[in-house]
């Protein structure tokens, strides 16, 4: 069975499986490091090669928890990591990229991305980003948190047309972006990276998870509620798939569930059983960010 892969911009060869692998809250002492470590190398074996991290996450530590996992095998991972927007100046960013890439042990990013719009102007950030493009620092880059009009902006500079993707929330009770953000993105073959797509996000939003209707609909086709919430995420759209799905698994066990999500196709019936559930909004309203 073919596993579920998205193509990364239009100017990144890059294909990767449509689950990755996110690290939000690792290195804040919740699980014990060791699990962190071999959760993420559980996913690596899985086939889960992107491992989304960021210099806020417990400022730093996910990295290194990245970095320590990543020991002997670099070569299987993607890593993406991001920079916060105070730091993405002209030589900001230049220094947050070195910090990031001594935390994680590693010469280079495969992509980096500034983490959300910021006061710094876009011109300088992907100025940085080509200088550290050039140095072989990073691979690629792109954006998180960005809406419609932040990408309309960033369109408008030079080099904008090397961006390989903007990371948001996005999961099946926050669907926000598929009114006009997600549209905008697949005209200009932009694609979704999707985090919290378990909706695990800090209370935006109802809890699927916890849904009756939902686990008993996931139990119809034998697959977990997670299961089924990222063969939504991940779902592909006129035939195309655009969205990488980053969720978090702190053990091994949670890690084999998530990747078994990639086999999931689901039916048309099932999906306008999930829109009962879960519509999308009929209207524009503000992204959904946490």
């Amino acid at each position: 069975m073919s596993l579920a892969t998205v193509s990364l911009g239009i100017s990144t060869p890059d294909t990767l499986p449509a689950i990755g692998q996110g690290t939000w809250f690792m290195g804040e002492g919740r699980a014990p490091r060791s699990r962190e470590i071999a959760a993420l190398q559980r996913g690596l074996e899985r086939g889960l090669r992107l491992i989304d991290t960021a210099e806020m996450y417990a400022d730093g530590e996910a990295e290194s928890v990245v970095g320590e996992a990543l020991a002997g095998r670099r070569d299987q991972a993607y890593v993406v990591s991001k920079v916060y927007p105070w730091n993405a100046s002209s030589s900001g960013a230049i220094a947050a990229c070195e910090a990031s890439l001594k935390r994680l042990n590693t010469d280079y990013l495969d992509l980096y991305l500034l983490h959300w719009p910021g006061n710094v102007p876009l011109e300088e950030t992907l100025e940085a980003f080509e200088r550290l493009t050039n140095a072989g620092k990073i691979r690629h880059f792109g954006v998180s948190n960005f809406d419609v009009e932040d990408m309309q902006a960033l369109s408008s500079v030079p080099g904008s047309s090397h961006c390989a993707v903007n990371q948001v929330l996005y999961h099946l009770a926050s669907r926000g972006i598929e009114v006009a953000l997600r549209p905008w993105q697949r005209q200009h073959r932009i694609p979704l990276m999707a985090y919290c797509p378990l909706a695990q996000a800090g209370g935006v939003g109802p809890d699927p998870l916890r849904d009756p209707e939902l686990q008993a609909l996931a139990a119809e086709h034998q697959l977990s509620p997670a299961q089924l919430l990222l063969a939504w995420a991940i779902r592909p759209i006129d035939g195309s798939r655009d969205v990488i799905a980053i969720p978090k698994a702190a053990t091994p066990d949670h890690v084999d569930d998530n990747a078994k999500a990639l086999e999931v196709t689901l039916d048309e019936a099932t999906l306008a059983r999930l829109d009962e559930l879960y519509p999308a909004p009929s209207t524009r309203v503000p992204l959904d960010i946490v």
